[in-house]
């Protein structure tokens, strides 16, 4: 029960990375941010890895949040 919990949180959140990745940098070019390719180390795989885990990690306090407000008050008080 607990395996399908954590998979219907992770898996959505990884497609959500996915499609903003793609949508994001589909529009931005990573170097053209002076400030970020600094942070990052200046490599545009290395502002690409990074922010597809930042959108993985906001995907899934999404879909962490739903799964909890999903859960009912017997369940929750067993």
């Amino acid at each position: 029960m607990w395996t399908q919990r954590i998979m219907g949180v992770a898996w959505p959140a990884f497609l959500a990375a996915c499609l903003l990745e793609l949508a994001v940098f589909a529009l931005v070019d990573p170097l053209e941010l002076h400030s970020a390719a600094q942070a990052v180390g200046g490599s545009r795989q290395g502002i690409y890895t990074a922010a597809f885990f930042v959108f993985w990690l906001i995907g899934t306090a999404a879909c962490l949040l739903t799964t909890v407000l999903r859960i009912s008050p017997a369940e929750l008080n067993k």
